[in-house]
């Protein structure tokens, strides 16, 4: 047996138990600072058509501050459009973040309205009306872009339409 007071053989632990709480805090405020550093991501626009879907954020999103003309002119002119097949049977399905659907949006085709407004988050269109040219459609593709806003844009996010048969 030993002579030590009771807890006494325990006290030589304290320091490694003490570094091993800074070593947390150290941990958990250097996550804290790398999130902080990082930019908000811009809300999502989907599309969706059968099984196939594509996502999208965009350039042309400034926290819900309008957009410059010029800015959106770039913005439908980007290289960087995502493009999906459409079967003009099937269902177009659009979706946005909530924070799109609560400043409105728009289905624009070839920059002209499509639909009007909404703050729903989730609208449906037929694949047919991508394609027709009583819409304005011409060839077998579409530039169609979601227009956050109504009175302002305050964002737009594009998306290349591909007839497919």
């Amino acid at each position: 047996m030993t002579s030590l007071p009771r807890g006494g053989a325990a006290t030589g632990h304290g320091g490694a138990r003490q570094r091993r709480a800074i070593a947390a805090i150290g941990v958990v405020s250097a996550g804290l600072l790398v999130l902080s550093a990082c930019d908000k991501p811009t809300p999502m626009a989907t599309v969706t058509v059968g099984d196939d879907s594509v996502s999208s954020e965009t350039e042309c999103y400034h926290d819900g501050d309008e957009v410059k003309a010029a800015d959106l002119a770039k913005c439908l002119k980007s290289k960087d459009i995502k493009s999906i097949k459409i079967d003009p049977d099937a269902t177009v399905r659009f979706g946005v973040d909530p924070d799109v659907a609560d400043d409105e949006w728009t289905i624009l085709m070839n920059g002209q309205p499509l639909t009007d407004s909404s703050k729903k988050t989730y609208r449906t269109i037929p694949g047919s009306v991508f394609f027709n040219q009583q819409y304005g459609a011409s060839g077998n593709s579409t530039l169609v872009s979601i227009k956050s806003g109504d009175k302002k844009v305050t964002g737009l996010w594009s998306f290349k339409f591909k007839k497919d048969d």
